[in-house]
């Protein structure tokens, strides 16, 4: 079964897949997280260089969100990769935007990026549109619970070494 190509325009070239959708999410950006930089992309309406690399290092976080005020950004999508994107969320939140956390099992999927420039750029495409769900994070109160069960669960795990002396 051969592969079909996408709808095409008048003209030949190929039509947008958000074209005629009426977009929710004005103040989107969208950032593909990595261990040591990040990529992120705003409209190309918001700055001269819509997409930008920022480090992973608390201080490039802060600088990420001052740009993102800069731009007049209020909502903020990512993908859940690793646990990677936990501190950028939390200083994200910290600053004030709405952050939202993709799947990646459900972002990987989707067709029409190949580079960490593109994907962050689809990311933010998608999230202005509102095509994208957000993940279910639990409150702060029990994320911090989840925390001390971790740590009780480790030292009692390890309990046993302690006394084999």
């Amino acid at each position: 079964m051969a592969k079909q190509s996408g709808k095409r325009k008048k003209d030949g070239a190929k039509a947008d897949a958000t074209e005629g959708l009426p977009p929710l999410n004005l103040h989107a950006a969208g950032i593909d997280v990595r261990s040591a930089e990040h990529y992120v992309a705003v409209s190309s309406d918001r700055d001269a260089e819509p997409v930008r690399k920022f480090g992973s290092f608390t201080a490039d976080l802060h600088r990420m969100a001052r740009w993102f005020k800069d731009c007049r950004i209020t909502t903020v999508v990512m993908q859940s990769t690793g646990v990677y994107w936990m501190a950028l969320h939390d200083v994200l939140e910290s600053h004030g935007f709405e952050v939202n956390v993709a799947n990646a099992r459900h972002t990987k999927t989707l067709p029409g990026r190949k580079t960490d420039l593109r994907e962050c750029q689809w990311l933010q495409k998608l999230h202005t549109f509102g095509l994208l769900n957000n993940s279910f994070r639990p409150p702060e109160e029990i994320r911090v619970l989840c925390g001390y069960l971790r740590q009780r669960e480790n030292l009692v795990a390890a309990a046993p070494t302690c006394i084999q002396i």
